[in-house]
């Protein structure tokens, strides 16, 4: 299997964000490292309320850029104090334990000691400087996250809503409190780091060719690019509903969104920042139609999420 090495300067999100989703589409048999950086930026998870998870007016009133990646979790903040990485292989060759030694020896080449924790964070120390996310097609696999080097957390707080239940389930009190920069903790620079993530893909991985990710002609780059700038792929319409529940499990959030007639749940909008991707789509499509009442709702789902329906009080 072929090593390629890229790293795009360009530091628009939507660009960024097409050009990974195009490597993902087109690949084959090879292992991407792919490094860049986006400018001002929230981005959330494919199944978030935008409204809910970030400022949104106040983010582009100062001139910041809300996109929505295809990956699940939840929204983070990149400004030009982080560096994001993004693993793209064969699906055969998906290895999450693998790809994290790459990064886990990037970041400990500078005496700093890290590890993995719940479902998709880096921690160093105790205090998370890089999120994870993950993508599978029927060919290809996808492994990105976030490295925070000297993010500003004054503005990550100014433009995330993280809600309190979500804090209060990590023990902490703020945003800035749970997340530490490398560069507080060590001699880390964004460009240092690139070359320790690029030397250690390589020693997992073997020589890499690398290339300038800004150049590449990639199939369907222009259409996923014009897509994810578009108002609706980022906002979608905003969903009127007559009633809401939230709850938070330990593997996520949901917030479910319930329109009503005669009785039944004619519409239900999920959001949800569960690593799986395809839980807001299947629970929608399960409690679309069931009558609106606990028992039904928990029957027509199941598992934790029914539990929690059935129980409900309306």
């Amino acid at each position: 299997m072929r090593a390629r090495l890229l790293r795009s300067r360009d530091v628009n999100p939507h660009r960024n964000l097409a050009r990974e989703e195009a490597l993902l589409l087109g690949i084959h048999d090879e292992a991407i490292l792919y490094l860049w950086q986006n400018a001002s930026t929230v981005v959330i998870g494919r199944n978030q309320n935008a409204w809910r998870e970030c400022r949104t007016a106040l983010l582009e009133q100062e001139g910041g850029t809300l996109a929505r990646r295809t990956t699940g979790g939840g929204a983070v903040f990149h400004d030009l104090g982080n560096l994001n990485f993004s693993f793209i292989l064969p699906r055969g060759a998906y290895d999450l334990s693998r790809q994290l030694s790459v990064v886990q020896a990037a970041v400990q080449s500078f005496g700093i000691a890290c590890e993995f924790s719940g479902r998709n964070d880096l921690l160093a120390g105790g205090r998370k400087f890089s999120g994870n996310a993950f993508r599978f097609t029927q060919e290809g696999a996808l492994h990105h996250g976030t490295l925070m080097v000297a993010v500003d957390p004054q503005r990550m707080a100014r433009y995330l809503q993280v809600s309190q239940e979500k804090l209060q389930a990590r023990g902490v009190k703020s945003v800035p409190s749970r997340v530490v920069n490398l560069g507080s903790l060590g001699e880390v620079t964004i460009e240092t780091l690139a070359q320790a993530l690029e030397n250690a893909f390589q020693t997992e991985y073997g020589a890499a060719r690398t290339e300038d990710a800004d150049t590449l002609m990639l199939p369907r780059y222009e259409e996923l690019a014009e897509r994810n700038a578009s108002w609706d792929w980022n906002y979608g319409a905003a969903p009127g509903f007559d009633v809401s529940f939230e709850r938070r499990f330990d593997w996520g959030g949901v917030e479910l969104l319930l329109t009503l007639e005669a009785g039944h749940i004619a519409r239900c909008n999920v959001y949800t920042d569960a690593m799986d991707v395809d839980l807001a789509k299947e629970l929608s499509q399960a409690l679309t139609g069931c009558p609106f009442n606990a028992s039904a709702m928990g029957g027509c789902v199941g598992g934790d999420i029914g539990e929690w329906l059935g129980g409900l009080a309306l």
